[in-house]
């Protein structure tokens, strides 16, 4: 017997039941008959009842004799002593029940449902923060699926990232012509995994796939698989892979993978069958599982692939990284380029502005568009101009400005000069970066004045000759207050504070220092929990070695600071000139002040 005739079976014996339970009830009603409290008492003195069953507020019983075609009868209570008053009289008289079936309900059950349903809700809405979605929903997915239409994207918004496409756009021709790679006994790459710094656009690039195979999108983040009950992230693994097969070809797109993908071990202290393995074993059992000819295609996104699982990087699972690297000047202005067409502008430079913005991100320069605009709508302009995007870069390198930040004339004269020495030594050593502008403005990150400099150019490589003269640059601010002021002051704090870093480097990650010869002595840290305590690199060396480390890195920030005295000392007059200039305007440019136009040649 299958389970529908069974369930039809079920059926008829329920209806059965009711009918019986019917007919009973209409029985009941044709031979019981309600009758005054008056009359009973007639009754019961002419001796014409043969039973009573009394009740605490009513009273039934037979009939000797049936009465109308009625057996029985029920009647209500009323007291004795009215009763005695009522039959002096020639009133006819009856009881009334205080206590119906709706004040029953209304005390007794509409409480407990209220109560029941409280519960109800308060522990629904306890299990959807805690990712169970109701106790018949422990191993949903919660993930969103995307379809062509609702991702809106495809390769014409990605720009600056050519490499990255190029990789991806197989992925595309795969799900639209599987026979096309299959012919020669090639497969799709099972996952690929998106590595590279925040905001790059790893996210945006997978949702273009998407957009350019026209295939659903399964999107969800790694953290949403971990959840406080045992058992619910692998459930919701294998929900979603579920879900994939049935919409098949499909993209799996996991972002923040290291949230789910972390190395067994690393800050573990609870033992080994925590929830977070147990959902990345599940994710390894179901990419062994599937087979990529279904058409699905697994891609995850991470900045941190340095934490992420062996087990799960291995061959056979994500079979490719594809770097999703900050754009060079060249993919900054084309990234510019899709930016700048939403909003209105005068003609603007793409590639200037991306030469304005060494290191800038993909979201970083959709930021700094948007900022440009408001601060274009802000001073009442018709377009975005070339000074709205100065003042949007201005806004997110060196903060907001104070100009409510009032400083006494003597903070603000050593100012001028701690920045005019920048501004001078970046002017004056080859390879320094050309000064843009400089500043004696307050700043929103605390800065009390700040020297923008404008790179020429991307470099990959750093000569040592290169970081001595950035450290020159960065010593100069001291050193023109002490020429000037015969006085240093705590503005140096954070230039101290990356020289110290770029002499450390050389003497121990870089080998360029002869005393210590060849060999990287402090590698390259790492910034992910688990890792030691933050902020202390484990020591390989002696401490002898570590002695002559830090006679190192002395002796080349005091030959740093030696060489940026030497320099103001010659450039005098132009220090002395640039600073009474800059106290008078506050900013000036180089068109202002020609001295801090780059000379052909090192001024030492």
């Amino acid at each position: 017997m299958n389970k529908e005739q069974q369930i039809n079976i079920w059926y008829w014996i329920g209806a059965i039941l009711l009918l019986l339970l019917f007919q009973s009830f209409w029985q009941g009603a044709a031979t019981t008959e309600r009758i005054p409290y008056s009359r009973f008492i007639e009754l019961l003195e002419q001796d014409r009842i043969a039973e009573v069953q009394v009740r605490p507020e009513s009273i039934t019983g037979r009939y000797r004799e049936p009465e109308a075609g009625r057996t029985h009868f029920v009647t209500n209570i009323v007291p004795e002593d009215l009763t005695r008053r009522l039959q002096a009289s020639s009133a006819e008289f009856d009881g009334t029940v205080t206590d119906t079936f709706l004040s029953n309900l209304l005390s007794w059950v509409i409480p407990v449902l209220l109560i029941f349903g409280l519960w109800i809700f308060v522990f629904r809405r306890f299990a959807e923060r805690q990712g169970m979605g109701g106790m018949m929903n422990v191993g949903k997915s919660r993930a969103k699926v995307y379809v062509e239409r609702d991702t809106g994207v495809t390769f014409d918004d990605v720009a600056g990232i050519d490499e990255a496409k190029a990789e991806l756009q197989e992925i595309v021709s795969f799900l639209k012509e599987p026979e096309k790679y299959g012919r020669l006994g090639a497969r799709i790459p099972k996952g690929i995994l998106l590595v590279g710094p925040p905001g790059t656009g790893k996210t945006l690039v997978a949702r273009a796939v998407a957009g350019e195979a026209e295939v659903p999108f399964f999107s969800i983040s790694g953290s949403e698989f971990v959840e406080m009950f045992v058992g619910v992230g692998a459930a919701r693994v294998r929900d979603l892979f579920d879900q994939a097969r049935k919409a098949a070809p499909c993209i799996i797109f996991i972002d923040e993978l290291d949230a789910l993908g972390k190395r067994r071990g690393i800050g573990n202290f609870g033992g080994g069958h925590d929830e977070k393995e147990q959902t990345l074993n599940q994710l390894l059992a179901e990419l062994d599982g599937f087979d990529p000819r279904e058409g699905i295609v697994l891609l995850a996104a991470t900045n941190r692939p340095e934490i992420l699982d062996p087990a799960l990087m291995r061959a056979g699972r994500f079979d490719r990284q594809v770097v999703v690297d900050r754009p060079d000047r060249g993919g900054r202005a084309a990234i510019l380029r899709v930016h700048l067409k939403k909003v209105r502008h005068e003609a603007l430079d793409e590639d200037g502005i991306a030469a304005l913005t060494p290191g800038f991100s993909g979201a970083e320069l959709a930021n700094l568009v948007n900022e440009a605009a408001i601060h274009a709508t802000r001073r009442g302009a018709a377009s975005v101009a070339m000074q709205d995007v100065t003042a949007a870069i201005e806004r997110i390198v060196a903060g907001l400005e104070r100009k409510g930040r009032l400083l006494n004339p003597a903070e603000r004269e050593a100012v001028a000069w701690h920045e005019m020495g920048h501004a001078l030594a970046a002017a004056s050593l080859p390879g320094a970066d050309p000064v843009h502008k400089v500043s004696i403005i307050p700043r929103a990150i605390g800065a009390l004045g700040y020297t923008m400099t404008r790179p020429t150019e991307d470099r990959f490589l750093i000569t040592r000759a290169d970081l001595e003269n950035r450290m020159v640059v960065l010593l100069a601010g001291r050193a023109a207050e002490a020429l000037a002021l015969g006085e240093i002051s705590t503005g140096a704090a954070d230039d101290l504070a990356r020289v110290t870093d770029i002499a450390r480097q050389v003497v121990t990650r870089f080998g360029m220092h002869p005393a210590l010869g060849q060999a990287v002595l402090e590698p390259e840290r790492q910034s992910f929990l688990g890792d030691g305590v933050p902020g202390i690199s484990p020591r390989d060396y002696s401490e002898a070695t570590a002695r002559e480390v830090d006679l190192a890195v002395r002796e080349l920030i005091d030959r740093a600071y030696g060489r940026a005295k030497d320099l103001l000392s010659r450039r005098r007059p132009d220090l002395e000139a640039g600073t009474r200039l800059l106290l008078e305007r506050e900013t000036i440019t180089p068109e202002d002040f020609p001295a801090l136009k780059p000379r052909p040649f090192a001024a030492e």
